[in-house]
């Protein structure tokens, strides 16, 4: 028993360990003012109060997204009190699918999709998001549902990778997550050790 155990620690297999909590990061965009208003009850009512919200950022680095829900695009961000469990971000992103679907049956504006909620997890080393596509950069987590890293916390600076979205390298979106950034760690501090 003593020299398989011995082999064991020569192999130096890894412990499985939980991940720290991260901050739930959650963008929405829309040309509606009361779209925004309306999914930052939604997301309210899952996480909890917002600790940080941004401004409503023009959201015109790409007209993609035009056709479906019209000109005049605003982005919005919001983390929350409540630390999360970045294990659950397919969750996160199969109820944000849903919350678009209700907001477009009950808001009657002409666009297939007046709006768009994008849920992701920023850790003091990342800023991960969810897709609904597959990518070469993504990665399958469950139900139809892909991650990517999109941006990288190196050199006290946010940093973009090739796939990086137009908006997700702009200087006043990595001031918010900064500022992100600065509250999570702070949150860290406090939690209790494993």
């Amino acid at each position: 028993m003593e020299e398989w155990l011995q082999q064991v620690r020569e192999l130096r297999v890894g412990e499985i360990s939980r991940p720290k909590s991260a901050l739930a990061l959650i963008a929405a965009f829309s040309r509606h003012e009361a779209a925004l208003e309306w999914a930052e009850q939604k997301l309210t009512s899952r996480w909890g109060a917002a600790a940080l919200k941004s401004a409503a950022f023009r959201f015109d680095a790409t007209d993609y997204y035009e056709a479906s829900m019209g000109p005049g695009l605003r982005k919005q961000f919001w983390v929350f009190e409540q630390l999360a469990d970045p294990g659950a971000l397919a969750d996160w992103k199969l109820a944000a699918n849903q919350w678009e679907k209700e907001f477009a049956e009950i808001a009657g504006h002409d666009e297939p999709r007046p709006l768009n909620i994008d849920p992701g997890y920023l850790t003091l080393g990342k800023l991960v998001l969810a897709s609904t596509k597959d990518h070469a950069h993504r990665i399958y987590l469950r139900d139809g549902i892909y991650a990517e890293t999109t941006l990288y916390y190196k050199d006290k600076q946010w940093q973009a990778r090739e796939w990086t979205f137009a908006d997700y390298r702009r200087e006043d979106y990595h001031a918010f997550f900064d500022q992100c950034r600065e509250f999570l760690k702070q949150r860290l501090r406090k939690e209790p050790r494993a």
